[in-house]
């Protein structure tokens, strides 16, 4: 069979070349081509274009950059026709994939849809897109199923992903020696996004002086230059660390978290934190409208109640980033987010949502 993958962001790639290797194993005549990143990129196939060429966020970030979008739009649809894949595997990453799959679906190719688009949190006519223009949808989150039902979307529940990279991850005993670091961590995880970087990489930094009994590790992402964060660093007292997340978040007695996948991840591997999130002043006044869901975090949402503390916009400042890490360095607040971790782990449920997902896809175009 011959597969095509887009994934247009660091979670895509990882979750994607975890599909990848499972669908090489389960097709071992499969040909795969795709946009993603260097973790696909080791698992075989041929890559057409580097998901950091395609990574824009927030409306003034996209509006700056409509004509490369445009250009990545027309070269992606070129590249579909000239592979003729069997099916097209779209990862996240609704804004390009959408429309990638309406073009996929007018030209007659199988259009699958691995991690489904968040039209609960916004845009919620996108549904009707979904329904019209992909052929299965692959859910990770249990609440999305009652959520796609009115519009007569039934998805496959394959689990979450996340339970796959962390389970396969090989943790490094010795991190924190290897690193010299003989403090408690304070992990930062500002996003990997130039927008997120620069709303809200300063307020997370804001606070490092006040923790001298504590080491900030700032987990870098291995695509992104060290001169991209040390601007921002500058002087305080922080370690920058890339391409070892895992690694410091399992290290790490609490962190600071920007909003998106990286707060389940933080949650699944059990270290307490502080969401915080920050758009352009345009974007967020643009957000509030449209938005459909009461909290920002993965963590909140599947739970249904507010269990990490949540810092947006205006909110995400030194002094409440402090306030609300002082109580969960210790206490009745870090128990409590620890036992709601807890039931997060028995909600998400176990690994293979990857190789659930890669035998279905594999199974369908089996029988046509």
């Amino acid at each position: 069979m011959r597969y095509y993958l887009i994934a247009g962001e660091t979670s895509g790639d990882l979750h994607g070349s975890n599909l990848m290797q499972h669908l090489l194993n389960i097709d071992p005549e499969a040909e795969i081509r795709f946009w993603g990143g260097d973790l696909m990129a080791a698992k075989g196939g041929t890559m057409f274009r580097h998901y950091k060429a395609t990574a824009f966020m927030g409306i003034t970030d996209v509006l700056l950059n409509i004509n490369k979008i445009f250009k990545n739009l027309s070269d992606c649809k070129k590249d579909i026709i000239a592979f003729k894949p069997d099916a097209l595997i779209l990862i996240d990453y609704p804004g390009f994939n959408l429309r990638i799959a309406k073009f996929a679906k007018s030209i007659g190719i199988k259009v699958h849809y691995y991690i489904s688009p968040k039209v609960w949190a916004w845009n919620t006519k996108r549904a009707y897109k979904i329904k019209q223009n992909v052929d299965h949808l692959y859910s990770i989150l249990p609440f999305e199923i009652d959520f796609f039902k009115p519009f007569g979307i039934v998805p496959d529940y394959i689990g979450n992903p996340i339970c796959d990279a962390i389970e396969q991850y090989q943790f490094d005993s010795t991190f924190k020696q290897n690193h010299q670091i003989t403090k408690p961590i304070i992990a930062l995880l500002p996003g990997s996004r130039m927008s997120e970087l620069k709303h809200v990489l300063p307020e997370m930094l804001s606070i490092c002086n006040y923790y001298p009994e504590y080491t900030f590790v700032l987990a870098g992402a291995p695509h992104l230059e060290d001169n991209v964060y040390q601007k921002y660093i500058g002087n305080l007292p922080v370690k920058l660390i890339k391409g070892y997340t895992y690694d410091v978040v399992k290290n790490s007695h609490a962190a600071l978290v920007c909003s998106g996948t990286a707060t389940l991840e933080t949650a699944l591997l059990n270290c307490p934190q502080v969401v915080c999130f920050k758009f352009s002043k345009i974007s967020y006044e643009i957000g509030k409208r449209v938005i459909n869901v009461k909290y920002i975090s993965l963590v909140n949402l599947i739970l249904n109640k507010l269990a990490i503390p949540e810092l947006i916009q205006h909110e995400l400042n030194e002094i409440n980033i402090k306030k609300e890490l002082d109580l969960i360095l210790g206490g009745k607040n870090r128990e409590d987010q620890l036992t709601n971790y807890k039931e997060l782990s028995e909600i998400v449920g176990k690994s293979g949502a990857s190789v659930r997902t890669a035998e279905l896809i594999y199974k369908r175009l089996s029988k046509t």
